[in-house]
């Protein structure tokens, strides 16, 4: 009974999501309560998604790593770099453009597989960006952000990478540990049940991230609503600067690359920022969950007009 609730949820998933964030705004002290759960909530679901990785077939797909290596700068240093060029060049110098490089400094969001899968781009491609660039962010960003860009987050650098090397580092060896305790026989019958159990542990953090939002739009409805938007912004204007970056590697490689630099896993920085952060970033981090996933669905016509026409 207990595996087929499991499995039902990995089913119905985009539905419990999208009621998860919607009780959570209607519901504060409920979001509230939740909030504190974020960084157990956070290291569960990694634990969970790396559990489905098959790293064998991963090793297997870096085929080509002066690309791989190529995506991966730009994604982990390039980005954030120009998204914090162009944030001072439209005077975003408030929490809202710090949240926008933060974004940008970020690790691939877990569910870009699938997002590719589901309109048709390289699935592939995008497992090895997320996997390699979750392991790398504890490296990349923190320095990237407290120290070349100079954002404050009231928490120093070497605190910032410790915090974000546990909470990747603990999933990945218990995953591992998990891996080896049931053996691949079993965790293959209970394939769809993990994905389960990672729907219901996202609708926890769903309801988790709606905290303080509905008392902010009550207060400052133009505020949210500036950075719903930009947060659309930030993820279309990712997508994009990378597919046009990575244009002469082919149109197929350079969409599923933008699809993935777009989605920037926000929810690692949640887990680990300290309550002393500015609530602004802090919000706008829970307002970019929105166009993580919407915009899949509102671009799947588009990637499929741009797969018909041209050269792939």
């Amino acid at each position: 009974m207990f595996r087929r609730l499991l499995e039902w949820a990995a089913w119905r998933g985009s539905v419990l999501l999208a009621l998860s964030v919607a009780l959570g705004l209607a519901l504060p002290p409920l979001a509230a309560a939740a909030r504190a759960l974020v960084t157990p909530v956070v290291v569960t679901l990694l634990t969970l998604v790396l559990l489905r990785v098959d790293f064998g077939r991963l090793g297997a797909l870096l085929r080509r790593p002066l690309l791989i290596a190529a995506l991966l700068a730009w994604m982990m240093l390039a980005a954030p770099v120009l998204a914090h060029g162009l944030v001072r060049l439209a005077g975003l110098d408030g929490p809202l453009g710090a949240g926008v490089v933060v974004v940008a400094a970020g690790c691939a969001i877990t569910s870009a597989p699938a997002f590719a899968r589901l309109v048709g781009l390289d699935a592939e491609i995008a497992l090895v960006l997320v996997v390699l660039s979750t392991l790398l962010v504890p490296f990349t960003a923190p320095p990237l952000a407290l120290g070349l860009l100079g954002l404050d987050l009231a928490i120093p650098v070497g605190a910032l990478m410790l915090r974000l090397a546990l909470v990747v580092g603990l999933p990945l060896l218990a995953s591992l540990a998990l891996r080896r305790l049931a053996g691949p026989e079993r965790l293959a019958r209970w394939g769809a049940a993990v994905d389960g159990a990672a729907v219901l542990t996202v609708c926890v953090f769903g309801v988790a991230v709606m905290d303080g939002v509905q008392a902010r739009l009550l207060a400052d409805p133009l505020w949210v609503a500036g950075g719903l938007a930009l947060a659309f912004v930030a993820n279309f204007g990712l997508n994009l600067a990378t597919a046009l970056a990575f244009a002469p590697a082919g149109r197929h490689l350079a969409l599923s690359a933008g699809l993935v630099a777009g989605n920037r896993n926000s929810a690692l920085y949640l887990a680990v920022l300290p309550a002393t952060t500015e609530p602004g970033i802090a919000l706008f981090l829970a307002l970019f969950q929105v166009p993580l996933f919407l915009n899949p669905f509102l671009l799947r016509p588009v990637y499929a007009r741009l797969r018909r026409s041209g050269p792939a």
